[in-house]
């Protein structure tokens, strides 16, 4: 007697390819990619034009031309927040779970997905970005070239801290289940806790703040960093933190 074969089995590679279409059928999904990479390109290419050779006090070369990542740190959040805020904000969510009953698959395609599009997005951006402005830079203190040591390193590790971050971002959605709350969340954890910190006369405030997201973002980004690998792991644990408890409450709440 032979096995009736299932058609409509839930397996990885179908939740993925769900997650997959659902993101890139998303009007924002493209006007967020496009904003991402058009700013970081303008503004590398735009104060690489305007920069006369003064007053960046030695400003990492890297970090200088990639100065409009600036605003991938929160368009790349946002689109991470939406991927698991915005399906409950419309109520999709409920035909998602329906469909996927263990619920964690869910989580783990989404930011898998994500990271597929962030980091290659973000790598060619850099990759692009940087000769461009270098095209201007030539004979002052930011002058620089792929092949310099720290550099291409230095633009792979801006990719990989902004996809970290947005898989950061997406653990806030899930958590939360509001876009408003989320990015609320993200940007007081990326931009206001460490300034407010960094305020305190103690030394041990100055250690802890170097390992929240944006300084390790910087540290990974700088072409002549002493630590990359502490950067990318205190952001790889950020990302971790952030999903363990979005799974927990999408195993303990109901959608």
């Amino acid at each position: 007697m032979t096995t009736a074969v299932q058609p409509y089995r839930v397996t990885p590679a179908r939740v993925l390819r769900s997650e997959w279409h659902k993101l890139w059928t998303l009007r924002s999904t493209w006007v967020n990619l496009v904003a991402t990479s058009a700013l970081t390109l303008a503004m590398g290419i735009g104060i690489s034009a305007a920069y006369d050779g003064t007053g960046e006090g030695g400003l990492d070369t890297v970090v200088f031309v990639l100065l409009g990542t600036q605003f991938a740190t929160i368009n790349l959040a946002v689109l991470g927040i939406l991927a698991t805020a915005g399906e409950y904000s419309t109520g999709q969510i409920r035909a998602t779970m329906t469909a996927v009953p263990r619920r964690l698959p869910v989580l783990w395609s989404k930011a898998a997905v994500l990271a597929a599009v962030a980091l290659p997005l973000c790598l060619g951006t850099n990759l692009l970005t940087f000769p461009l402005a270098q095209a201007f830079l030539t004979g002052t203190d930011q002058s620089a070239a792929l092949g310099d040591p720290g550099v291409l390193r230095g633009l792979a590790g801006n990719a990989a801290a902004l996809t970290l971050l947005a898989v950061t971002a997406l653990g806030f959605g899930a958590v939360t289940r509001s876009i408003p709350l989320a990015i609320g969340a993200y940007i007081g954890l990326v931009m206001i806790v460490p300034e407010v910190l960094a305020m305190l006369p103690y030394a041990v405030v100055d250690d802890a703040v170097d390992h929240f997201p944006a300084q390790a973002l910087q540290s990974l980004t700088a072409a002549d960093t002493a630590s990359p690998g502490t950067a990318l792991l205190t952001l790889t644990l950020w990302a971790a933190a952030s999903l363990t408890v979005a799974a927990a409450t999408l195993r303990r709440r109901d959608v």
